[in-house]
Parts: C-alpha cells; structure tokens; sequence
C-alpha cells in the first residue's frame, strides 16, 4: 500500500465524505443496527469495546457510539479521525479518535470485544504481507473470542466482470447537488485496479466543480480473505450478503481463536 497516495485520497475526501449519502445521520443509525445485530449475535448484548480501525468520519463508529457501545476510531487519514471525533461530540457521542495504520495499530493487546474494519477499507493493502499484518493487528488487540467485523465489495462478481466504472450516486443538501462516481482500470493481474474518485459538485449558475481523487484497490474474493483471516487466528468465519443481513456490502465476521 502507498501510505501517502491512501492517506491523501481520504486527507481530501474527508470533507465532502457524508454527503456519498442521501442523508448521512439516516445511514449511520441504519448501519449500526445491522452491524450492532451481528455483534449481538455473536457476543450477546453489550455494550462492548469496540474500535473501528478505519473509521474514516464515523459512519459506523458514531451510530455504534450512539447506540451505547464503547467505541474507538482509528484511521490512515487524521483529518477523517479528526472529523469523526468532532461529529460524534456535536451528537452527544464519545468517540475518541487517532491517526492509525491498521497495519500497526496503537492499542494493547486483548483490549477490544470487537474489531470493525469497514466501506472496502482492507482493499487498500495491496499485497499479501501487508493484509497479514493488518488482520494479525486486529487479532491481536482483540481479546480471546472477540469478534472481527469486515466488510468489502463483493468481489467475487467484479472479478467476474471486471467493470470500468461504479454507478453513480446523486445527494443533495444545502451545498446543492453531487455526483459521485468512480472509474476503473485494472491491471494486468486482473486482481487490482487504479480508481477515480469523481465528485461533481453544483456551482454558480450552469457550472459544476469537479474534483477528482485517486487511488488504488486490491478486489480480494472471499475465498482469498477467508484464507488470510483464518491463517491470522480467527475461526468461526462468516459471510452475510447484504440480501439478509441488511448491509450495503458483503460483511465477514469470524472469532478470535482462544
């Protein structure tokens, strides 16, 4: 992974991020009750400690916050932590946040019921090695039968297809309106691929302001992370399509072995 291209893709996002959404507050409490859900099933009630290792603004780290967990952010982009830390406070939530690699993450070890690594953000490690570190990070800060929580596209069918471009998605709020939209191109591998980031966004009169972030992807099937998560110690692995589980992505969840 190219620490400083990811940081700055997210360093530059992380102002415009929550406007992806239609309503922003309406995704996060949906999102935290399907993974809250997972986590209850997996490990009864709570609360429970739980640190989000890429939390970028606080999508899921806020509405797991609200909904009384005990939760902690961390993330490559400190100006995504910094935000996460600031929006939770103006909703009545603690959350504290850093700046973090989840390949080296700053916590003791077994502090953590539940490891949360969310919106594709494990893709961003691009080889083998660096998957390994993160995911034995994660297990290591967990505690022994604690839970990881990760969620990618379904891979499986871009690999099927490899297309060249994501849908685009329409918001608008007070800013106006924004397009978002992403192309791809892949690389000769067939595995990894170099993304647009595209936001247009309204301007004065008939004119759009158009910003542009790039980065890179590595579009791991679920066999492959079942393998990587499995040589890392977890066990109990679990993949739950968004068709049941109410998630817009594939999440896998699986326990740390004791």
């Amino acid at each position: 992974m190219s620490d400083p291209s990811v940081r700055a893709f997210y360093d530059a996002l992380a102002p415009d991020y929550h406007r992806i959404f239609a309503d922003w507050d309406v995704s996060m409490a949906h999102q935290a009750a399907v993974l809250g859900a997972l986590v209850r099933e997996d490990l009864g009630q709570g609360p429970h400690r739980v640190l989000d290792c890429s939390c970028g603004i606080g999508t899921q780290a806020i509405g797991l916050a609200l909904a009384g967990h005990r939760v902690v952010g961390s993330d490559l982009s400190p100006v995504a932590a910094a935000r996460a830390a600031q929006e939770a406070a103006a909703r009545g939530a603690g959350l504290p946040a850093a700046a973090a690699d989840m390949r080296r993450l700053p916590f003791v070890s077994s502090v953590f019921d539940v490891v949360v690594c969310a919106d594709n953000s494990l893709a961003h490690l691009l080889t083998a090695p660096d998957v390994a570190a993160a995911l034995a990070g994660m297990r290591r800060v967990l505690r022994d039968g604690g839970l990881l929580v990760l969620t990618l596209r379904d891979y499986d069918e871009i690999r099927r297809t490899r297309p060249g471009a994501a849908p685009p998605q329409v918001s608008e709020d007070s800013g106006g309106r924004l397009i978002t939209f992403q192309l791809w191109q892949w690389h000769e591998d067939g595995e990894r691929y170099d993304l647009e980031h595209f936001q247009l966004a309204d301007a004065e009169g008939d004119d759009w302001a158009v910003r542009v972030r790039r980065t890179t992807s590595w579009a791991l099937t679920r066999a492959q992370l079942t393998g990587f998560v499995t040589a890392a110690g977890f066990t109990e692995v679990r993949w739950h399509d968004p068709a049941s589980s109410g998630f817009y992505q594939p999440v896998l969840t699986a326990r740390a072995v004791g």
